[in-house]
């Protein structure tokens, strides 16, 4: 299920290192490069910058502004691996806490170091994951003082007010803005909270500085759908949707599911699309967590929207009156599209709520509702107009969310063949 051969440049650094079937312990994290400091808080600062390193865990904010927020807000500031993928159709996350713990560790510890943090947490809903890092820091006694705090998995436990709240003994749940962990985060501190792969590449910058923006410019995702088995691979900023597709082994897909449920939906028209964030956003989408799920050439896309309105609805924290009700206004809509009970206005008020409801919610998961909505009104009209006289064939099975969840990669010990693929141990 992993892999890089064909979308990796040859020589380019890689977070999943050069035997991904097999967990990577600290001796051989040290014997490949790791935890050496070579270079000093403020010139590895400056190399992040330059390089241009944006977050992975979904809204790609620069990360070198995020370091120095925290940096500057304040005495006795705090760092945490966030682990949580909130996203049905992510694993790179919980695939690198288990497989190369020492490699996220490392970017932890060097966070810490910039920010003048003294204490870190991994944040983890993974049990395997937990274990695994636990393992990796009693393995090696740790630069920086690091507690693993686990949650339940729901979508919205890894946006970071929610993670805070956890850590600070809360329900995972978010909280209004402001103030925002860079200002006042754990225990009241200023607390810096990071995607695990975006430290995975804070560490290889600092392992690698001369090939620091070929790290910026590589990312993990996660490749599924269009029947075929799913795919974990690392891949440069400038690959196209359609090479993606075709590694995966889906050569026609008819269209994606972007960036989990946030990016939304894109036609077979947009498959030529670089992977690349500010390319991907002035179309309309984004790459999210990297978390891609293409169509089929007989998968009806208005279908596949049910399923992952049905889902948000499901994980809605609850919080907000307008997301409880906005979210479950959106499900029944594009629901009443797949069991022919739409009714005439029905395309006016989607249309409606896609514009309207963005921002008004705690968190992003109205702003995914909303979204995918809208996204499904773009990318497919007329197959969208077509449901009004009745669903198609292929709407006729539930909106089952089993159909966004991806299974973990299988990581194996020294010495145990890694099969092709695991089940998901949620």
């Amino acid at each position: 299920m992993t892999g890089t051969d064909s979308l990796l440049p040859q020589g380019a650094p890689s977070v999943l290192g050069a035997t991904p079937g097999v967990t990577e312990d600290a001796r051989a994290y040290a014997v490949n490069g790791g935890y050496r400091t070579a270079t000093g808080a403020a010139e590895l600062l400056d190399r992040i910058a330059a390089a241009g390193l944006r977050g992975r865990g979904g809204a790609g904010y620069p990360t070198a502004a995020k370091l120095r927020a925290v940096r500057d807000a304040g005495p006795r500031p705090v760092v945490v691996a966030n682990g949580e993928e909130g996203e049905p159709g992510s694993v790179k996350d919980r695939w690198l806490l288990r497989a190369r713990p020492h490699l996220v560790l490392d970017g932890l510890a060097r966070a810490a170091e910039i920010t003048g943090a003294e204490r870190g947490y991994v944040y983890v809903s993974d049990t395997a994951a937990g274990e695994r890092i636990r393992r990796a820091l009693a393995e090696r006694t740790p630069r920086l003082p690091c507690d693993v705090v686990e949650t339940p998995h729901t979508y919205v436990a890894g946006e970071e007010t929610a993670v805070v709240r956890r850590i600070n003994g809360g329900p995972a749940l978010p909280t209004a803005k402001p103030p925002r962990p860079y200002q006042q985060g754990v225990g009241g501190a200023p607390t810096f909270v990071a995607n695990v792969e975006t430290l995975a590449r804070i560490a290889l910058i600092a392992a690698q500085p001369d090939r620091r923006r070929r790290t910026a410019r590589t990312t993990l995702v996660t490749l599924a759908g269009g029947g075929a088995e799913p795919l974990l691979a690392e891949v440069s900023y400038g690959c196209t949707l359609r090479t993606l597709a075709r590694a995966q082994g889906v050569p026609e897909p008819a269209g994606a599911l972007m960036g989990g449920l946030f990016g939304g939906l894109i036609g077979p028209g947009h498959l030529d699309l670089a992977l690349e964030p500010d390319t991907l956003k002035a179309a309309g989408t984004a790459l999210g967590c990297g978390a891609i799920r293409f169509l089929g050439p007989d998968e009806c896309p208005v279908s596949l929207a049910s399923v992952a309105l049905a889902h948000l609805a499901a994980e809605s924290a609850r919080q907000c009156g307008i997301c409880i009700a906005g979210t479950g206004s959106i499900r029944d809509a594009v629901g009443a599209l797949t069991t022919g009970t739409a009714d005439p206005g029905l395309l006016a008020r989607l249309h409606r709520w896609s514009t309207s409801l963005p921002g008004r919610g705690a968190c992003g998961l109205l702003d995914a509702a909303a979204g995918t909505a809208g996204s499904l009104l773009r990318a497919f009209p007329h197959l969208v107009r077509s449901h009004l006289d009745g669903p198609c064939h292929g709407c006729t099975a539930p909106a089952d969310a089993g159909r966004l969840t991806v299974a973990v990669p299988y990581v194996a010990g020294r010495t145990v063949p890694r099969p092709r693929s695991a089940p998901c141990t949620r």
